[in-house]
């Protein structure tokens, strides 16, 4: 969706690609230093931090005019992208029992798909009702809010503890 953003306000191709590709390149020593801060604020923080910066990133994004404009986006979206994604998935991996972990995985992999077409679909939607991708940048930030509300109410702590329950009781049924 950036791609086809910045080619609407007239953003060289080749710059579009560039950013995209450098996106990809900073954004691995960056999950690994979003795994740090988990370390040190929590999982649950970290995401915290990272929709923040998204919401930043959508509101810049709709004041977005040039390459540089465009670069500066992408170098801020590397910095949270592979990081919120490692971290969402390392929360959910803690919060479910390891021999149910194919199924909730699995479920997992599908919402993400979904998400990969709800999110594309609510921006063309808003583009349809405002007639203007620049003021449909901004739906983005209800996502990112949404998002950040579910959040609010997971509580991790009985999410890990209902996830070791069902361990000991596999245990215990296959031992038994």
């Amino acid at each position: 969706m950036a791609a086809i953003y910045g080619a609407e306000i007239d953003i060289e191709r080749g710059s579009l690609i560039a950013a995209i590709l450098m996106v990809q390149f900073i954004g691995i020593p960056f999950a690994i230093l979003f795994g740090s801060l988990a370390r040190r604020i929590g999982s649950k923080k970290a995401i915290f931090l990272a929709l923040t910066v998204y919401v930043g990133i959508s509101v810049l994004a709709y004041f977005m005019t040039s390459a540089t404009h465009f670069f500066v986006l992408a170098i801020l979206a590397a910095m949270v992208q592979g990081g919120s994604q490692a971290l969402s998935r390392s929360l959910f991996a803690r919060m479910i029992p390891s021999h149910k972990s194919a199924q909730f995985f699995s479920l997992f992999a599908i919402c993400e798909k979904f998400a990969g077409i709800i999110g594309p679909a609510s921006v063309a939607g808003a583009i349809v009702l405002t007639h203007s991708s620049q003021d449909a940048i901004l739906n983005m930030i209800l996502v990112f809010v949404a998002g950040g509300i579910i959040l609010y109410f997971v509580d991790e702590k009985q999410g890990i503890c209902a996830a070791q329950s069902a361990e000991m009781a596999t245990k215990r049924i296959r031992t038994a």
